[in-house]
């Protein structure tokens, strides 16, 4: 079993950077690749990013690529997604996930996160 707590959303402007965190409890986090989802209100859960069990590989979506980063620290139980330049469009409740055997496909992950609200104005 393992539990997931994302943290570090909030309101910002168009152009500024957020950091989240996604905070695992119980055994085996290093075992598990990790991603993150959005969602917008009305739209289907986007798939942002994942990163491999020991980090060493990490995967974006299109619409992020090259403005987030996705990191994780197996010592600290913690998943990251720094978010550089952002845009209205990404206004959105990020969940971070824990499982994911096809990276990109919310239905392979297997721990949920309950979600933290990014906005970001204009």
């Amino acid at each position: 079993q393992l539990q997931l707590v994302e943290s570090g959303g909030g309101l910002v402007q168009a152009g500024a950077s957020l950091t989240l965190s996604c905070a695992a409890s119980g055994r085996a986090f290093s075992s598990y690749a990790m991603g993150w989802f959005r969602q917008a209100p009305g739209s289907k859960r986007e798939f942002v990013a994942a990163v491999s069990w020991a980090g060493g590989s990490t995967y974006y979506g299109d619409s992020v690529k090259g403005r987030f980063t996705c990191s994780r620290d197996n010592a600290k139980n913690t998943v990251y997604l720094q978010m550089d330049g952002l845009k209205p469009e990404d206004t959105a409740v990020y969940y971070c996930a824990a499982g994911g055997s096809s990276w990109w496909d919310d239905s392979s992950y297997d721990y949920w996160g309950q979600g933290t609200q990014v906005t970001v104005s204009s």
